[in-house]
C-alpha cells in the first residue's frame, strides 16, 4: 500500500512565515542573554547589542561596540605607543609616557555563552 501526500498550494510560505517567527523569538532570546552576561563598566557595550534580519530565517546578533571583540576573546599583551602625539596621557597617570607595555585582559565571553545556553523552545 502506498501512502501519497498531497501539500496544498503556498504550504511553503506558511511554513517560512513560521520558521521567521520562531527564528524572531530565538534571537532576541540570544540577545537578552547576551546583555544579561555582557560585562558592565559604561553599560555602553550592553547597549550595543542588537539583532539584524538579514533574510527571511536567518539573524545575527551583534555587538556594536568598538571593543566588543576584545571584551568577548580577550587580549594578548600587547604595546601601546602614540598615533599622532610624541606621548601618551591619561588622567590617572603620573607623567606621559612614550610607550605602555599593556598585559592584555582576560575574556568575557558574553555572546558565546547566550548563543550555546540550552533553550526549550
Amino acid at each position: 500500500m502506498a501512502v501519497i501526500v498531497v501539500m496544498a498550494p503556498g504550504w511553503e510560505l506558511k511554513l517560512e512565515a513560521h520558521v521567521a517567527k520562531a527564528m524572531d523569538r530565538l534571537a532576541d532570546d540570544i540577545a537578552a542573554d547576551a546583555r544579561r552576561f555582557a560585562p558592565v563598566d559604561t553599560g555602553h557595550l550592553r547597549s550595543s547589542i542588537r539583532v539584524h534580519k538579514i533574510g527571511p530565517t536567518s539573524r545575527r546578533i551583534h555587538a556594536h561596540a568598538d571593543y566588543a571583540a576584545w571584551v568577548e576573546l580577550g587580549t594578548r599583551p600587547h604595546i601601546i605607543r602614540p598615533n599622532s602625539k610624541k606621548a601618551l596621557h591619561w588622567p590617572t597617570a603620573r607623567h606621559p609616557v612614550k610607550v605602555v607595555h599593556h598585559p592584555g585582559t582576560r575574556a568575557q565571553p558574553y555572546l558565546r555563552p547566550a548563543l550555546f545556553l540550552r533553550r526549550i523552545l
